[in-house]
C-alpha cells in the first residue's frame, strides 16, 4: 500500500524560501536552486506496488477499449447517416 504523507511545509522550509526570495541569484544559482528543488520533490515520490501497478494498468486499458468502442460506434453511425443523407455515389449504377 502507498504511504500517506502529508506535504506540509515546515518552518525551516518557509524560512529558507523567504531567504531565497530575498537574495538575488545569478542564472547559474537559479538553475542550481531549481535542480535542488526538483530532486527534493522526486524524493517524495512513492512508487506503486506491483498489485497497484497491475490494477492501474487494467483500469487504463479498460478505459481505452471503452473509448475506442465509443468512437467506433459514433463513426459508424455518422457514416450510415451521411450515406443515407447524401447517397453513396460509388454504388449508383
Amino acid at each position: 500500500m502507498a504511504r500517506n504523507v502529508i506535504d506540509e511545509p515546515s518552518e525551516d522550509v518557509v524560512a529558507n524560501a523567504k531567504l531565497d526570495r530575498a537574495q538575488r541569484r545569478s542564472p547559474f544559482g537559479r538553475v542550481a536552486l531549481f535542480l535542488r528543488q526538483v530532486l527534493a520533490e522526486l524524493r517524495k515520490v512513492v512508487t506503486p506496488t506491483r498489485r497497484e501497478l497491475i490494477s492501474y494498468t487494467g483500469v487504463v486499458l479498460v478505459f481505452v477499449v471503452i473509448m475506442m468502442l465509443l468512437v467506433y460506434g459514433l463513426d459508424f453511425g455518422f457514416s450510415i447517416f451521411v450515406n443515407f443523407l447524401f447517397g453513396n455515389p460509388s454504388v449508383a449504377g
